[in-house]
C-alpha cells in the first residue's frame, strides 16, 4: 500500500497558481504546475477538475487557456482542499465482510471505525486550520 499524495498535490497545484497570479500572471497552464510538481499534467488536470467542481478554479478555454484560482488563498483552507479532492473517508474497512462466527471477524469493524472516526475528526479539525497562504508562506521560507 502507498500513501495517498492527492492532497500535497492539489496544494501544490493552488500555492503554485496563486503564487503565479500574485507575479502579473492571470493564469496557469497544467503543463506548468505539473513541471513544478514532477508529474504528468494529467494527473493536475485531473485535480484541477476536481478542484474546479469544489469552486476553487476556474478554467479558461481558447488563447490564453489556463487555470486560475477563484479566491484568496487566505480564504482557502486545507480542509476545502481535501474535501474537495478526497471523496471518501480516510480510512476502509474490509472489502468482504469478515467472518461473524469469528469473535474477531464479529467485532473488529466496530472497534475500528470508532478510532477512524476519531482520527477523520481530528483531521479536519487541524486542515481547517491551515489555509493556503500559510502553506505559500512556509513554502516562500523553506531554505534553499
Amino acid at each position: 500500500m502507498s500513501a495517498n499524495s492527492r492532497l500535497t498535490i492539489a496544494a501544490h497545484a493552488l500555492a503554485w497558481i496563486g503564487l503565479y497570479q500574485r507575479q502579473g500572471h492571470e493564469v496557469a497552464t497544467s503543463e506548468q504546475i505539473a513541471t513544478s510538481a514532477s508529474t504528468n499534467p494529467v494527473v493536475i488536470r485531473r485535480l484541477l477538475g476536481d478542484l474546479r467542481r469544489a469552486g476553487l478554479v476556474e478554467s479558461r478555454r481558447g488563447v490564453g487557456a489556463g487555470w486560475s484560482v477563484t479566491r484568496d488563498l487566505e480564504s482557502i483552507t486545507l480542509l476545502d482542499v481535501y474535501e474537495a479532492v478526497e471523496p471518501g473517508p480516510l480510512f476502509a474497512m474490509h472489502r468482504a465482510a469478515p467472518d461473524p462466527e469469528c469473535v474477531v471477524g464479529y467485532g473488529i469493524q466496530p472497534a475500528m471505525q470508532r478510532i477512524y472516526d476519531g482520527i477523520e475528526e481530528t483531521l479536519r479539525r487541524e486542515l481547517a486550520h491551515v489555509t493556503l497562504e500559510d502553506v505559500l508562506r512556509d513554502v516562500l521560507a523553506a531554505p534553499r
